[in-house]
């Protein structure tokens, strides 16, 4: 069912994996250029081609004044939900925000001993743009992604937030996704989508204005729109297609495994699914189980040929060599199915969240523990992070120096700038100064 078996005992079975995975980090040229036309039209055009774009691939009779979506809509929406599930996201909501909570920062100012003040003031951006896939045509809501993008940026101090989404047929969004607003406290909601969503938020149009990050997932289109408007808007991360590498040991239970294997794979064609282990035996079973399980799943022809394309199991001597491999593969998810999973932490240097234990699958994450999980992909893990509160905040630095800190330093920072060929820098401290 894997569609590579590789053994791993050293750095040097590392080349052929690593050419492996580089594949899949592999983007589409082909979206490159419709999407720099969608962006150059929405700045020229806006609500007009929003409307052009949307009736095309969404809603055929969706006309400007459908953009904005009625706030008393989204409060009717409870109304049309399930009591039991409105309880279990709101839950869900206060765990997450228990745990974004911790992150906040504070502003912070030191003294020098010459008279000087510095410090670092946090502050909220001032307006972020949150998109929500259209899921199925909104027969899928992702409850999900609204929760874990929307709760750190209201930690974060963010006072305006909107939320944009793709129509249904009908002009309308799932009522799912108009009640996750509405516990969130957000009635800024648009109906619009993919490319031109993203394009929409960073330019500003009549009807939706400019904002100051965008965070969310999407397709290869939204992706794309947001890393060419890197610069003109802060975005929360180009996010590749969802992956997952588990760690077992002879205590791993193959019928587990290969679930959470799926609960990856069934995402996307391309999400990446890694098992690394110490025991052959288990491998094995793992696949058994796979090809048996993946037929039971409505996604199941997805899954497969996500395990068949991108799925891998690798043979390792022992759990640190199992560890070293899995830094180089930097997985967005890493669930350690091992008997002391708190043995291997302080081993881990890339992933994007671990899950510890037989008992920590990754859904739990995905959806209700608290921690994030808009995570890094395609090995970025090495140097970037889950989103955060941090995500939706930005640190002014701060200084005050009074005259007797110039008397002492001017000169010192006059020739400075004079090493540097900047005269007027020079002058400018150097005027201050008693002669």
């Amino acid at each position: 069912m894997f569609g590579r078996n590789f053994s791993y005992s050293s750095g040097s079975d590392w080349p052929p994996i690593k050419s492996w995975l580089l594949g899949r980090m592999e983007s589409d040229p082909s979206v490159e250029g419709p999407v720099r036309e969608i962006l150059q039209k929405v700045m020229e055009s806006g609500d007009r081609a929003i409307v052009e774009y949307t009736k095309k691939f969404d809603c055929e009779g969706f006309e400007a004044e459908d953009i904005s979506l009625d706030p008393a809509l989204i409060e009717k929406s409870l109304q049309e939900v399930d009591e039991k599930d409105l309880d279990i996201i709101r839950e869900a909501a206060d765990r997450i925000r228990a745990f974004h909570e911790r992150q906040k920062q504070n502003s912070w100012f030191f003294p020098d001993s010459d008279g000087a003040i510095m410090g670092q003031m946090v502050a909220p951006v001032g307006r972020a743009g949150l998109y929500v896939p259209g899921g199925q045509g909104g027969e899928t809501p992702l409850i999900s992604s609204l929760l874990m993008n929307a709760i750190p940026a209201r930690v974060a101090g963010v006072e305006s937030i909107c939320v944009i989404s793709p129509p249904r047929n009908d002009k309308t969004l799932n009522p799912y996704i108009l009640a996750t607003a509405h516990i969130l406290g957000i009635d800024e909601i648009y109906l619009c989508g993919s490319a031109w969503a993203v394009a929409a938020m960073a330019y500003g149009t009549e009807t939706i204005n400019q904002v100051d990050i965008i965070a969310g997932p999407g397709n290869i289109f939204v992706t794309m729109a947001k890393k060419m408007l890197v610069g003109l808007v802060g975005i929360d991360m180009i996010a590749g297609p969802s992956e997952v590498a588990v760690l077992a040991d002879h205590t791993g239970r193959a019928d587990y495994i290969a679930m959470d294997l799926l609960s990856q794979a069934e995402h996307d064609p391309l999400a990446g699914t890694y098992l690394i282990s110490t025991e052959e035996r288990l491998i094995n079973n793992t696949r058994e189980e796979l090809e048996k399980q993946t037929g039971l799943l409505p996604r199941g022809d997805i899954a497969r040929k996500a395990l068949n394309d991108w799925g891998a199991s690798f043979l390792v001597p022992d759990l640190e060599t199992g560890l070293e491999l899995a830094n180089g593969i930097a997985p967005e998810h890493f669930e350690l199915c091992v008997e002391d999973p708190w043995s291997c932490l302080g081993l881990i240097r890339n992933a994007g969240a671990v899950f510890m234990g037989s008992n920590t699958p990754e859904p739990v994450g995905d959806y209700f523990a608290g921690p994030n999980h808009v995570l890094p992909t395609l090995t970025t893990a090495r140097f970037s992070q889950a989103l955060s509160v941090q995500a939706f905040q930005k640190n002014i630095s701060i200084l005050s120096t009074n005259k007797r800190y110039l008397d002492k330093h001017g000169p010192k920072i006059a020739r400075m700038a004079r090493l540097e060929g900047l005269e007027a820098h020079a002058r400018s401290v150097e005027q201050r100064l008693d002669r």
